[in-house]
């Protein structure tokens, strides 16, 4: 295993960025922890960690439920602006997350918005990047423990 490449879960590589947002799909990943970084530039970056899954494993009988390729990730938007949403909910679990032309001609800060089942976050982005700090590993629940994920992070580093 090399470069972040988990064979068992389908997972290829371990940092995947925008370029890659049609292979990737966030429905039912739970995001733990939601930090607004400052930085040095004129615009902070939006990290967000989450339980991203891999892969969904349909049950052998006589199972009846899937189980999931897990893996704890950082997923890091870059020069983000125009923030605005509700993150009233205390179930932070993503149905979809859209990127979208935007309607100023801005085709370098595209519109994103992550949907949630019971939150919504809409904010302009140059880019995204997207590290599994840790292999997958096969779960029954939507979400790791604290323990198999390693806590809440927001470290930018892929496992190897």
């Amino acid at each position: 295993m090399s470069g972040g490449e988990h064979q068992e879960s389908g997972l290829s590589k371990s940092v995947w960025s925008d370029a890659d947002f049609e292979e990737m799909g966030w429905h039912d990943a739970t995001i733990h922890g939601v930090y607004l970084q400052q930085t040095d530039a004129v615009l902070p970056r939006l990290l967000l960690d989450l339980d991203y899954i891999v892969r969904w494993v349909h049950p052998l009988p006589p199972e009846e439920y899937f189980s999931f390729w897990l893996s704890p990730a950082t997923l890091a938007f870059e020069d983000v602006w125009d923030l605005e949403g509700d993150l009233a909910g205390a179930d932070l679990q993503i149905d979809t997350l859209h990127r979208l032309a935007p309607d100023d001609g801005r085709e370098d800060l595209p519109l994103w918005h992550i949907e949630g089942h019971a939150f919504d976050l809409k904010f302009r982005a140059s880019s995204y990047w997207q590290y599994f700090r840790r292999p997958p590993r096969i779960n029954s629940r939507l979400m790791l423990s604290p323990t198999a994920r390693g806590g809440c992070s927001f470290d930018e580093v892929a496992f190897d």
